[in-house]
């Protein structure tokens, strides 16, 4: 449709059209989003190599390690990122080994 054929249209005219629009852009819109989802589940169920995902192991328990002596309650395990309990006492100078727990 060309400008001069829009610009002769009625206001009328031109809302009809405009819902004719409106109208069959929601039905594509819908008709794209019920495929997006439809291939998002495909995805969601399959990993990057093409196989059905797997559930992780599980893993044990690991035993606290280190122990905060101003508060007992404060535990770390020797994994990951040390607490802040621990990187200010290691900073006063005191050694790791002073936070072992004791097993029997």
């Amino acid at each position: 449709m060309r400008r001069g054929e829009l610009r002769s249209m009625s206001v009328n005219e031109l809302w009809g059209l405009h819902e004719l629009v409106d109208t069959e852009l929601c039905r594509k819109i819908a008709t794209e989003k019920a495929t997006l989802d439809e291939r998002l589940g495909r995805l969601s169920s399959i990993n990057g190599t093409g196989l059905p995902r797997r559930k992780r192991r599980p893993y044990p328990k690991v035993l606290p390690k280190y122990r905060n002596p101003k508060n007992r309650r404060e535990t770390w395990a020797g994994r990951g990122k040390q607490p802040r309990w621990l990187v200010a006492q290691l900073r006063t100078g005191k050694k790791l080994e002073n936070f072992e727990i004791k097993r029997a």
